[in-house]
Order: structure tokens, then C-alpha cells, then sequence
């Protein structure tokens, strides 16, 4: 009897599981497995981390070329020259209080009045002194005048146009040769209808253009016929 006691105590596979040796190299067995676990969680973490921060950079990436392309395309339009301008140079800027004999008509640059005319979306119905309108080109608004030969829905059009765009002014004007002219500090653009697109590539070109003698002068302020 005590011969089987002591075999089942010293043997069989219970009696071995038991043993320190055993429990030990179960332990280390179940570091190593939480360990492996641990880092491939780990690299899955830093592949998702890797992708998400590529996408984010390529989309910033892509976003600032396009920003850049933008701003490149806007500054090659003001750049590209518009057929039928007509330009003059050197024109004097005087404060006088007289009436100015202008080399052009309208006139889009020279001697004028100290007093600007209002000339921030003003719409007048009536003719406004060239003296004060050229002190309005000179601040870089655009000045649009039209005469009788305008058509009724051109005249609504530029009015709306005008009413949404700073630093520009129309009013009629009776002795010009076209329709519709546009006129800026020493450049002036003669078209038909409101609707020619390079009415809006002058406004975008010489509203506050290259051309101002006094950029960032106020056109509110002045005097209003």
C-alpha cells in the first residue's frame, strides 16, 4: 500500500504539472505570449498612424498646390494684357481748381480737383465732373460711363455690377465714342455690351491695379455731385 502512495505521489503527469519547474516554465510561457500579443498590437497601431498621417499629408500637400495654382492663375489674368485697352503714360497728378482740358474723353488720368468723387459702388444717373472723377482714378477705382447708345439692360447690368464691387463708380456720359467705356488711371477699354468678358478682366486687372498712383486711398469721404 505504501509502494502505491508514493508512486502516485512521485509520478504520473498531476504530479509533474504540479511541480515548481512546471509552473514556472507555464509562467514564462504566458509572459512570452502577452509579449508577442503586445507587439503586434503595437506595429498595427504604428502601420493605421503611418496611413493615417500619409493621407493627412498628402491631402495638406495636395491643398496647398491648389492654393498656389489658384493664386498663380489669378495673378497671371491680372498679368495677361486685355485686347483693345488703349494706355497712356506719365500723366499729372496737380490738385488745380480750374477746368482741366483732357488729352482723352473720358478722361483717365491728369490735373484734377483735390476733391475725389465718392467712388466706392456709387451709381449716378447724372454726369459727374472729370476734375473729381480722375482724383477717384487715382485712388484705383474704375470709373464705367456709358452714353444713349447703351442699352437699357446693359445699363441695369453694369449697375448691378457696380453695386458689388469696391472701389468702382459709373455715371453717363454723353461724349464718348462707344457705348460703354471703362476707364482707369491712364487706361481705358471701349466696348458694346455689358456682357463682353473682358468688362470684368479690366475690373479684376485695375481695381486697385498696379496702376494707382495712391493705392489703399479712401474712395468714401469725397463729394457727391
Amino acid at each position: 500500500m505504501a509502494s502505491s502512495k508514493a508512486k502516485a505521489n512521485n509520478g504520473g503527469p498531476k504530479g509533474k504539472n504540479n511541480s515548481p519547474k512546471a509552473r514556472e516554465a507555464a509562467r514564462r510561457a504566458r509572459v512570452e505570449e502577452i509579449r508577442k500579443a503586445e507587439q503586434a498590437r503595437e506595429r498595427r497601431m504604428r502601420l493605421i498612424t503611418l496611413g493615417a498621417t500619409t493621407v493627412i499629408l498628402a491631402g495638406l500637400v495636395g491643398g496647398g498646390w491648389f492654393l498656389i495654382d489658384s493664386a498663380q492663375e489669378k495673378d497671371e489674368a491680372k498679368a495677361a494684357p486685355i485686347s483693345g485697352v488703349k494706355s497712356w503714360s506719365k500723366l499729372s497728378q496737380n490738385h488745380v481748381s480750374e477746368t482741366v482740358d483732357y488729352k482723352m474723353s473720358p478722361p483717365v488720368g491728369g490735373d484734377h480737383n483735390q476733391a475725389w468723387v465718392n467712388c466706392d459702388k456709387q451709381v449716378y444717373t447724372k454726369a459727374v465732373p472729370n476734375e473729381n472723377a480722375v482724383h477717384g482714378l487715382e485712388h484705383g477705382a474704375v470709373w464705367i460711363t456709358y452714353n444713349d447708345k447703351a442699352a437699357k439692360a446693359d445699363v441695369e447690368s453694369l449697375t448691378e455690377l457696380v453695386t458689388n464691387t469696391t472701389y468702382t463708380f459709373m455715371s453717363p456720359y454723353e461724349d464718348q465714342s462707344s457705348p460703354i467705356v471703362l476707364n482707369a488711371w491712364e487706361h481705358q477699354l471701349k466696348v458694346d455690351k455689358a456682357s463682353d468678358p473682358r468688362v470684368q478682366k479690366f475690373l479684376d486687372k485695375y481695381v486697385q491695379g498696379e496702376q494707382t498712383p495712391e493705392p489703399g486711398a479712401a474712395c468714401s469721404g469725397g463729394m457727391t455731385p
